[in-house]
């Protein structure tokens, strides 16, 4: 039997921690792996139009599936192109193993053709980055990346020269048990001690939830009905909290709504549950604050901290909730329950008035019809820029329908690509891309791997032919927007080019047509929706204080437009509130 070469070794390995697919574009430095994959039975080759997508489509399918997603790039400039999608999966806490291979070894330091040098180049957006250089560092090598990614939850980058991947695997090479999930954190029992005297001496608690409230639903809504405390969110924890939270108030930030920004400033005690929300200027300074968190590094990072706790959040309010006292007092929750409900009858009217016969079409329509006909488990990837807006005020999640994008790391271009990945990791699902007219044209090239591979993803094109979240920051800066407008070809037409379904949709009474024939289509389908170009949800607020960067420091009412159902939700929760 013919020995392994380290290409077939690196394959094997792969598999062993579940990964199912290799993204990337082929090359030479990379044709020993792509062969190694070809004969492999348990690992297909995904051949993308742009390594950026690659990155992207792994990252997707890891925080779909919780898996370790995999992909690659040839030397130099192959696997460089991954390098935004890589920042956008470690941001997002995605385990992603990337092959970034190399030129020849003996070449390396000396100007060869394509010579970077990847170890260094990926180091920031990774937790792991090494260079294999001699055979002998395998398989030790490749699973200490796969630990570091699963079990920091983020990227590990593994240098490979193609010369050395062609190479004779070491004989009689241990296979090491992989680590493939990652265990709970419980914090300690000096910190929990501390944190019941907090909250039993509190009047007002408010919750603040984000992504680390992930399968801890449950215990939040049990820990705020025994304290009486609204709960807010950042838009990463809204597809984990919103749904079924009598006690809901709304999101904070720039696309927040509601009375999530008073919930937090009014309150005797913040409890920020699992979140890194980066705007500091939505935070109060002048309560007391505990973040919950299981990496110690994010604590007290964006404010002054009165508690740290370093836990899983699921974990530690298994070890609060019994033991706080029950507040008697709905008093607090009550009044932020009305805030909330009036915030958003005050924004909502402005977008239920003639939207079905408003051309060109209001955005905001688009996202509530979308809404209402997607799946109840649909996938909804969402681009960069006024397409979070929409996805922020009107995506409905129900603990089944997940929501993902770049929320993070903040890239253009991001949503197409997601929706491979995430379409990938299950044809049978539902997988909806709300892209931008800016964004979609960035990597549309990809839209030719849908089709390549016959994916039933549905994009859904806002087409406003303006970059609109770079306007409003100009706008908000006070500056006259310049460079925004975009020249725009028929989308539609362009994606019959490719061989898939597409229609374009210019009237109102059109679209939930369009969308049911998109939906109903088997294969890949897009439909490009013209929009209004002038939606651009601006502040009802523009002061000095408000800078780009999405960084508020004064109004607290950030976005006014419209809210989709939540507005219904928070009538539902007001019927709890007892009539003075």
């Amino acid at each position: 039997m013919a020995r392994q070469n380290l290409a077939e070794q690196f394959v094997d390995i792969l598999t062993r921690a579940g990964v199912k697919r290799l993204y990337g574009v082929v090359g030479d430095s990379l044709n020993p792996v792509v062969d190694a994959v070809r004969r492999h039975p348990a690992i297909d080759w995904i051949h993308v139009r742009h390594e950026e997508t690659a990155a992207f489509a792994a990252g997707a399918e890891a925080q779909i599936t919780g898996r370790l997603g995999a992909c690659a790039g040839s030397c130099g400039p192959g696997n460089l192109h991954l390098i935004n999608g890589l920042y956008d999966a470690h941001r997002s806490m995605a385990p992603v193993l990337a092959l970034a291979s190399h030129i020849p070894s003996s070449e390396i330091g000396l100007g060869y053709f394509q010579e970077t040098h990847p170890d260094r180049l990926f180091r920031e957006c990774s937790h792991y980055s090494e260079l294999i250089s001699s055979p002998r560092q395998m398989p030790r090598l490749l699973n200490t990346a796969i630990q570091h990614a699963v079990g920091r939850s983020g990227v590990s980058v593994v240098s490979l020269p193609g010369d050395i991947a062609d190479e004779p695997a070491p004989e009689q090479a241990a296979e090491t048990a992989l680590v493939t999930s990652r265990p709970t954190v419980r914090p300690g029992d000096a910190e929990i001690d501390r944190l019941v005297d907090m909250i039993d001496e509190a009047e007002k608690v408010t919750l603040f939830c984000g992504a680390g409230t992930r399968g801890a639903h449950a215990e939040v809504m049990e820990f705020a009905g025994k304290v009486k405390a609204p709960v807010g969110h950042a838009l990463r924890g809204k597809e984990w909290i919103q749904y079924d939270n009598p006690y809901d108030v709304g999101m904070s930030g720039l696309l927040g709504y509601g009375a999530a920004y008073e919930a937090t400033h009014e309150c005797d005690l913040l409890i920020l549950l699992g979140t890194d929300f980066p705007y500091n200027a939505f935070l109060p300074d002048d309560v007391r604050i505990v973040q919950v968190d299981v990496r110690p590094e994010n604590l007290g990072r964006r404010s002054k901290l009165d508690l740290a706790v370093w836990g899983d959040v699921k974990e530690t309010l298994r070890c609060l909730t019994p033991r706080v006292r029950t507040k008697d007092s709905r008093k607090f929750l009550d009044r932020m329950l009305r805030k909330h409900a009036d915030a958003l009858e005050g924004v909502v009217k402005a977008y239920t008035r003639k939207v079905d016969k408003h051309v060109p079409i209001h955005p905001e329509y688009v996202a509530s019809v979308l809404d209402d006909m997607a799946d109840d488990d649909a996938v909804f990837t969402v681009d960069t820029g006024m397409c979070n807006v929409w996805a922020a005020r009107y995506v409905s999640p129900n603990g089944r329908r997940r929501v993902i994008g770049s929320f993070t790391h903040g890239s253009m271009a991001n949503a197409l690509p997601m929706a491979i990945g995430a379409q990938f990791a299950d044809r049978g699902r539902q997988v909806v891309s709300m892209s931008g007219d800016g964004g979609f044209a960035m990597l549309m090239g990809d839209f030719l791997t849908l089709v390549q591979y016959d994916l039933p993803v549905k994009v859904v094109l806002f087409n406003n032919s303006s970059l609109s979240m770079v306007e409003l920051e100009m706008l908000v800066a006070g500056l006259p927007s310049h460079g925004t407008a975009v020249k725009n070809p028929d989308f539609a037409a362009v994606a019959r080019a490719c061989g898939a379904h597409g229609v374009r949709v210019e009237k109102p009474k059109e679209l939930a047509g369009a969308l049911k024939d998109a939906f109903r289509h088997k294969g890949p389908a897009l439909v490009d929706v013209v929009t209004d170009p002038n939606a651009l949800s601006i502040p009802p607020k523009i002061s000095k204080e408000m800078v780009t960067g999405f960084a508020l420091s004064a109004s607290k009412i950030v976005l006014d437009g419209g809210v989709g159902r939540m507005v219904q939700m928070a009538r539902s929760n007001l019927r709890n509130v007892p009539r003075p």
